[in-house]
């Protein structure tokens, strides 16, 4: 197992998410809990000492499968994380509450790594309200040794990351983010990393195989990448991808089945970062990987400024290019929920002005009328 370092401590370099663990009859409520335990055990046994949890994984079931499965080891041979769960904005007001039975469920008396979870367009508001003192509390339990280091996730655009860092940034020791070859151009993932980079706050990642997508490429792709490295899997490749990228210190990754475990434990025995010739073709392959219906948006906000509507058209533009790759994702739908009708695709009235303007001539308005089509058919 390859380790890096933080702070003096050796961190596994692949860390075991616990969102997507073993379930009874698909019901994402019910862990298998001997299932799970099996995986966690092997993970922990091959060098794997970062675990990492949640509020609401499994309706709260992964930190207890997590409690199940560490509490026979030594505390201090493995680092448990878990996060303030945000994403609800009914939670707000219960900092010290969830807290308090966040420890209680994964039984342990602190927490080596603590997050504010989740921190996007729909909460940025309320984590940054002082009347919840979610930040004064978090930061109280750090003085008091029961949060050892304190970092957030983040699934928002630029501009909420950057306005979270502006906030509370000297005080965050890491930050997690969606990270992998596709995101990389689609979630704009480069210039989060560059950021932080900037920041020196080291990456933490979630979706380093875009929740098993990046398992299966069309063969195409996979021959491409087969010509630069026989050897690799194509679940190899994201790894390497993510063994490239200046500032990542832990990639987490969901096992869901032994196999997985099994695989990965393999490929993290070894750092094989990429060269810029092979760096360069993964990233081209992530790009065609959502090309295919997706709008080439610079985000140059040419065609903003002549809309009638006052639409951010480039912002749309993305959520558009997201929801084309990824199905019904959570991601489209969290920043969608926070627009008022009147700044969402139905909005638009396709009088061409944006058109008119762009350099690239995008079809806007019938793209925006298709993706209005696609979010009534998903619901």
């Amino acid at each position: 197992m390859i380790y890096r370092d933080f702070q003096g401590m050796k961190l596994s370099g692949l860390g075991m998410g616990n969102m997507r663990l073993p379930v009874i009859d698909g019901d994402d409520g019910k862990v298998d809990f001997a299932e799970a335990e099996r995986i966690i055990d092997y993970a922990y046994e091959h060098g794997v000492n970062y675990f990492d949890t949640a509020w609401g994984y499994h309706n709260g079931n992964s930190e207890v499968a997590v409690r199940r499965a560490l509490s026979k080891y030594p505390r201090e041979s493995y680092y448990l994380a878990d996060k303030f769960p945000g994403y609800d904005l009914s939670n707000m007001p219960k900092v010290k509450e969830i807290f308090e039975e966040q420890l209680e469920r994964c039984g342990v008396d602190y927490f080596d790594f603590y997050l504010f979870h989740n921190v996007c367009e729909l909460n940025i508001e309320e984590y940054l309200d002082p009347q919840y003192g979610i930040f004064d509390y978090l930061m109280e339990q750090k003085r008091n040794g029961r949060i050892r280091h304190l970092g957030f996730s983040c699934h928002g655009a630029l501009p909420v990351l950057r306005r979270f860092l502006d906030a509370y940034g000297e005080h965050m020791e890491f930050c997690q983010i969606q990270l992998n070859y596709v995101d990389w151009s689609l979630q704009r993932a480069e210039e989060k990393v560059a950021l932080l980079n900037e920041r020196n706050i080291p990456v933490w990642v979630m979706e380093g195989v875009r929740g098993g997508r990046l398992v299966n490429l069309p063969e195409e792709a996979v021959s491409r990448l087969k010509a630069l490295r026989p050897d690799e899997s194509t679940v190899a490749w994201a790894f390497r991808f993510l063994q490239s990228v200046k500032g990542v210190t832990m990639v987490l990754s969901g096992m869901s089945a032994m196999e997985q475990a099994e695989e990965n434990v393999a490929i993290w025995d070894e750092d094989r970062p990429l060269s810029e010739e092979e760096f360069k073709a993964i990233t081209d392959v992530g790009r065609s990987l959502f090309a295919n219906g997706a709008l080439p948006c610079t985000a140059c906000h040419y065609c903003v400024s002549h809309c009638p509507m006052g639409l951010d058209i480039p912002h749309l533009i993305s959520l558009y290019n997201e929801f084309s790759y990824s199905g019904r994702g959570f991601i489209t739908s969290m920043n969608l929920q926070i627009l008022p009708e009147d700044k969402r695709p139905s909005a638009c009235i396709a009088c061409h002005s944006c058109t008119a303007v762009c350099p690239q001539q995008l079809p806007i308005p019938e793209t925006f009328a298709k993706f209005t089509e696609m979010l009534s058919e998903d619901k």
